[in-house]
């Protein structure tokens, strides 16, 4: 259970401080954050809560990682579901959140997009369902392989949360114009509940692609690493 509490409370701080900039932050007059504000909001969200949580659950924070990991081999089949439950509950506490924050200004309007991601006329760049399909499926296929690389036993240790942080802020320099950024099916399910419609209906393509592209990066990551040995620094000295 302190494994769950811990991806609860890590994903509500994603959402709440990745989307809670987005909407109270990126535009707000002269002094907003604007989109690279957003993606590093973003990165520094998960560089955080890897540090304050990694010890006791891995800090995963996104169904798309777990089934990301357990496709790779590191992660139990008897986690996935209860981290995935853990994760969406805490997506969808921190959306209520920060609802009840953003509603708190004259004219707040949850139908305008409340940082929920979308393709077609709900892209921020008018991006099509296509191109958003291939854009979340690429962007989480280099983050798990990013992810497993620097957890991997070879890799230095106590710096994986300084370049998976980065990594998001990258794939969100990247990819917001395109879908407003996903990645991460909890993320988007957190925000689209409270805006329903549009949001609820584009939903799945924001659970699918992210699994597929994590499934198919761990598969690669596997294929040109191999198994996990003892760190590279070890071996040389020893």
């Amino acid at each position: 259970m302190k494994r769950y509490a811990a991806e609860f409370l890590g994903t509500f701080w994603l959402v709440m401080g990745g989307c809670g900039s987005a909407v109270l932050a990126a535009g707000f007059p002269e002094v907003g954050i604007g989109l690279h504000g957003v993606a590093l909001a973003f990165g520094l969200t998960v560089l955080t809560m890897a540090y304050a949580i990694g010890p006791i659950s891995g800090c995963h924070l996104n169904p798309a990682v777990s089934i990301g990991l357990w496709a790779g081999g590191r992660f139990a089949t008897s986690q996935v579901v209860p981290y995935i439950v853990a994760q969406v509950l805490g997506g969808a506490a921190a959306g209520g959140v920060l609802y009840l924050i953003a509603s708190g200004a004259a004219g707040f309007d949850v139908s305008q997009g409340f940082a929920a991601n979308g393709y077609a006329a709900h892209s921020p760049g008018g991006y099509s369902l296509q191109a958003a399909l291939i854009c979340e499926v690429v962007m989480t296929l280099f983050f798990l392989l990013i992810i497993m690389g620097a957890t991997d036993a070879r890799a230095p240790a106590g710096f994986a949360p300084i370049a998976i942080g980065l990594a998001l802020t990258l794939i969100h320099l990247i990819s917001i114009p395109v879908t407003n950024t996903s990645v991460n099916p909890a993320r988007s399910t957190g925000v689209a509940l409270y805006v329903g419609d549009w949001a609820i209906a584009q939903l799945w393509l924001f659970w699918l692609a992210p699994i597929a592209g994590a499934v198919l990066g761990a598969w690669l990551y596997r294929l040109i690493a191999g198994e996990a040995r003892e760190p590279v620094a070890s071996t040389e000295a020893a």
